[in-house]
């Protein structure tokens, strides 16, 4: 057991320890009135005091170094512009080219017959002090198809001019109608306009494409049987002619084969699209239901006669062509 070595000295009457006691006199003997004890408390608030401000060196160094390249990104950077609104937007399209349509159809079809009629269609869509007719003198007759829409022009939330294409016996033309809108309702603000359609665009010559004559009469009565099959409908004769797994629908007998007049096929492997030129013969009037109600002496009108193009695929299967798919023809092109 080891023991504890003390260094005594002696002072005076007082015996004095190497490890000092509370109670210890630290001063010189004239100056007893006052006596420092040992606090063993102070020391830790010292501690607590450092590790604070320690801690809040530690934060304002961080958020500075957060700070600073933040700074530096964005100092000298323009406010971002306040969003302008776009020239119409929130102008109703789509509900004024339906309203426009509807007085396209009401405004372009008149008979002197008959003005009163005109008169009432045009109401819903005229200004209170329009004329009933809206510029029509109630002479003349004027009829008009296949009003379809050209294009829209967008002048602000609430004006609009929508221009339609129309079509009157021989002739195309272009109508634009002003439109004014708001709160959901339509009026045509100022009177119409009838412009001349644009004409049929040039068309340059179409190119020199070879031609492969051997697989051309190869292909021919193939595709006979196939558009005679095709016109009939009959899904047994188009089995023929079609690829496995392919489906293709016919005509159900509307039409029938009077001429395969050409056949084109370009130079190419198995595989190859090749153009159709077909005649069908188009009756020309609905048979009576029961053809013994037919008068014997009633003159028949010959058939008629349409002459169309054809873009097939065909796929060559051992020694036979087969059809794989059928779409109407496109131009040939460089």
């Amino acid at each position: 057991m080891a023991r504890r070595s003390t260094v005594q000295q002696v002072a005076g009457d007082h015996e004095q320890s190497a490890y000092p006691s509370p109670d210890l006199d630290l001063v010189p003997r004239g100056r007893r009135g006052r006596r420092l004890r040992w606090s063993g408390s102070g020391g830790r608030w010292l501690v607590w005091i450092g590790r604070a401000v320690l801690w809040a060196l530690i934060i304002v160094i961080l958020f500075n170094g957060v700070r600073a390249p933040f700074e530096r990104f964005t100092q000298g950077e323009p406010a971002p512009a306040e969003p302008t609104a776009t020239p119409g937007a929130g102008f109703p399209t789509e509900q004024a080219v339906s309203f426009a349509n509807q007085f396209a159809a009401a405004y372009l079809n008149f008979d002197a017959a008959n003005p009163a009629v005109r008169a009432q269609k045009l109401k819903p869509f005229l200004p209170e002090a329009a004329h009933d007719q809206f510029g029509w003198n109630g002479f003349g007759r004027m009829q008009v198809v296949g009003i379809q829409l050209s294009h829209v022009e967008v002048q602000d939330a609430n004006n609009g001019v929508i221009t339609f294409m129309v079509h009157s016996g021989e002739r195309r033309w272009l109508f634009s109608v002003p439109v004014y809108a708001r709160d959901g309702r339509f009026v045509v603000s100022q009177r119409p306009a009838l412009l001349p359609a644009p004409g049929p665009a040039e068309l340059p010559p179409a190119p020199q494409t070879e031609q492969d004559e051997a697989t051309a009469a190869e292909l021919t009565p193939q595709l006979k049987g196939f558009f005679e099959a095709f016109a009939s409908g009959d899904a047994e004769q188009l089995r023929r002619y079609v690829a496995a797994g392919v489906d293709i629908q016919g005509f159900n007998g509307a039409f029938t084969l009077a001429q395969l007049k050409q056949v084109i096929v370009p130079p190419g492997g198995n595989t190859r699209s090749v153009t159709a030129i077909v005649v069908w013969a188009i009756p020309a009037s609905t048979p009576t239901a029961d053809p013994a109600a037919q008068p014997t002496d009633a003159p028949v009108d010959p058939p008629g006669a349409l002459e169309q193009a054809y873009r097939l695929t065909v796929e060559k299967q051992g020694d036979k062509w087969f059809v794989k798919d059928v779409r109407g023809a496109s131009r040939a092109v460089e």
